[in-house]
This record gives structure tokens, C-alpha cells and sequence, in this order.
């Protein structure tokens, strides 16, 4: 009995798999270029190189008696909105890399490498490279190696034009430089040190609250603020890791980054039991930013201490008597007080 074959078409078509909305012959292309890009993140730590089953990296631990490794995971939540209507991409990267860090930096730790996560509707080459723009540049000012990752093409998941990213940090202190928290006492000060805009929490109320309620535009203007408003929107979350690093050994007996929860839900996760922070909300300039979306929403000032980080990004606790060294090498405010009490955030207005 006769075989029958199918004949080839003389035309050239379509995967199946594209057709259904992921193409991967577009991934591969896409991500063919990202070793050129992520390597000036890497030292000779960094075995191999990216586009493997997984990371390899080789740490150094010469000096520490005790390494301890610290790991976070975060995303950047709907800051994404502002990136997709805004078109532009690289700044949302920074954001990640850096909110990962800071939430190690707050335990003593310095990073060692980072993964990213990307996922999307379907892979558009010139956002894929502004995301990796950003990545790398927040990696290699923060010290940090990027040695992976994963993109992902899901359509049906994500709205046309839409992505999500997630992040992975990796870090080491040494056990007996951890800050944990547990010297703070009565009468230690608080120091806030000053944040770039809404760095990446807060946006679906900010959000509601310009667009929806006072109508604005990504490209309009509001009082008091320096630049367009879609860049007031877009500006990059602070590393603080650098400059924490350089305080002396044992200044520092608390760290907070102030993210989603603002200062009243994140500040305590560094208090001990028994004590409680009391914040002068009138000791530093609330940015306008803030002010604008608190009068447009209606918001009652307690709900905005706890949504927003109201120009204070990462809070650092020391003693009395270090109070003016900190402020020197930090630039920050004191912005209160710890007390004996129970872990809670008292706000004086």
C-alpha cells in the first residue's frame, strides 16, 4: 500500500506555536544579545554565562567569619501602568533591581547577584531592551551580578502591549554585623533619609487619584512639581545599599525600607516588642507629589503615612549620641524618637 506524504508547501508559513501567540524563534532573537548587555555586571565570580539552566556564581568569602546569605523576591506592582502608557521601560528595571536590594541592605547585607523575571503578552524587542538597559545599570552602580533570568511569552495572560516583572537578590553579611534591630532603646533617634518621588508603591491609588478624579496627564504639569508629571511618576527608586555601607561598624541599630505599608506598617518590623517609633510628620517637607494626590483623593493623613512613603524612603535608628555623625554622612532628618511601648508607629501632625 502506498504512503501517502504530505507534500511540502512551496510557501514558507508560520509555527503552529506562533500562531497561537508565542513565537520562538522572536525570543531567541531577542534574547540572543543580552550576554553583550549583562556582562559588565559580572566578575570573576560569574561562572559561565547567561542563557544556561541556571546561574553560576562563585562567592568570595574571605574576611567573614560567619557568612550569612540574605534573599528577597519583589516586583514592581502598577508602576507598570505609568512605564506602558509612557512607553518608556528602562526606568520600571532600575526600580526592581534597587527595591531588591534595599530590602537586603536593611539586615547589613550587600548583594551578589540578581534574576529577573519577565513576563508578557508577547516580546516586543525595543522594550526587552530597555528593560535589560535598566537592569544592568542598576546592577553594576549597585555591585550587583546579573547572572539570569527568565522571558516568557503568554498570550491571553497579559493585555496586547502588557508585561510583568519579578525579581530575585541574592546577598551575604557577616552574622555578627547583622542589623537586626534588637539594640534599639529608649531614646534612640530616628533618622529618615529622603526618597526619589513614590519610588514603587502606592500606584493604584496615585493612580485613581490623577487620573481618574483630577483628570491629569502623563505629559501635564502640577504645582510644585519639576518635571512632567508621567516623569514625576516614573522617577527611580533609591539605592541606599552604597551609602548605608559606608557608615561605621555598629552605628547603625535599625534599618526599615519604607515600601508598601509606608512608615506605619514597615517601621515596626524593626522595633523590638516593647518599643515604639514616634514619628514628627512635621519635621520634613512632604513633596508635593504627595500633597497633590492627598487633596485630589481626599485621603485621610493616617491612610497616607500607611499607602505612601511621604518622601521617606529608608529610616536608620541610632543612638542619641551618634545622632549628628549619622546626619553628617547620611543627609538625612531626624524625623523622631523610639519610647518604650508596644512596636507600633505613633505619628505626631
Amino acid at each position: 500500500m502506498k504512503r501517502l506524504i504530505d507534500k511540502p508547501d512551496a510557501t514558507p508559513s508560520r509555527k503552529a506555536y506562533a500562531l497561537a501567540g508565542v513565537d520562538v524563534d522572536l525570543g531567541n532573537r531577542v534574547k540572543s544579545r543580552i550576554h553583550e548587555r549583562v556582562k559588565v555586571t559580572h566578575g570573576p565570580e560569574v561562572l559561565g554565562k547567561v542563557g544556561g539552566f541556571g546561574g553560576l556564581f562563585q562567592p568570595n568569602f574571605r574576611g567573614m567569619k560567619e557568612p550569612v546569605l540574605v534573599s528577597s523576591v519583589d516586583g514592581v506592582g502598577t508602576k507598570l501602568k505609568i512605564a506602558f502608557a509612557a512607553n518608556r521601560h528602562d526606568t520600571v528595571g532600575q526600580d526592581l533591581v534597587n527595591h531588591c536590594i534595599n530590602d537586603i541592605a536593611v539586615v547589613g547585607a550587600k548583594p551578589l547577584f540578581f534574576l529577573d523575571y519577565i513576563g508578557a503578552e508577547r516580546l516586543e524587542p525595543p522594550v526587552f531592551e530597555q528593560l535589560i538597559k535598566g537592569f544592568t545599570k542598576a546592577c553594576k552602580a549597585g555591585g550587583c551580578a546579573l547572572i539570569g533570568g527568565e522571558t516568557a511569552q503568554m498570550p491571553g495572560m497579559y493585555q496586547p502591549g502588557e508585561y510583568d516583572l519579578a525579581g530575585t537578590i541574592v546577598g551575604v553579611v557577616d552574622r555578627r554585623r547583622m542589623i537586626d534591630g534588637s539594640r534599639i532603646k529608649p531614646g534612640d533617634v530616628v533618622i529618615g533619609l529622603a526618597s526619589n518621588g513614590l519610588h514603587t508603591n502606592g500606584y493604584s491609588l496615585a493612580r485613581e487619584v490623577l487620573f481618574n478624579s483630577l483628570k491629569c496627564k502623563l505629559d501635564g504639569r502640577l504645582p510644585g512639581l519639576v518635571k512632567p508629571l508621567g516623569e514625576e511618576l516614573l522617577r527611580v527608586h533609591r539605592n541606599y545599599q552604597p551609602m548605608l555601607a559606608q557608615l561605621p561598624t555598629g552605628l547603625v541599630k535599625g534599618l526599615a525600607h519604607i515600601t508598601g505599608g509606608g512608615l506605619l506598617d514597615n517601621l515596626p518590623r524593626t522595633l523590638p516588642a516593647d518599643m515604639d517609633a514616634v514619628i514628627d510628620t512635621k519635621s520634613w517637607k512632604v513633596p508635593a507629589l504627595f500633597e497633590h494626590i492627598q487633596r485630589g483623593g481626599k485621603i485621610r493623613s493616617e491612610e497616607m503615612y500607611q499607602v505612601f512613603n511621604m518622601g521617606i524612603g529608608m529610616v536608620v535608628i541610632v543612638a542619641a549620641k551618634d545622632q549628628a555623625q549619622t546626619l553628617k554622612l547620611t543627609k538625612g532628618h531626624t524625623i523622631g524618637r523610639v519610647e518604650a511601648g508596644s512596636q507600633v508607629v505613633r505619628l505626631e501632625f
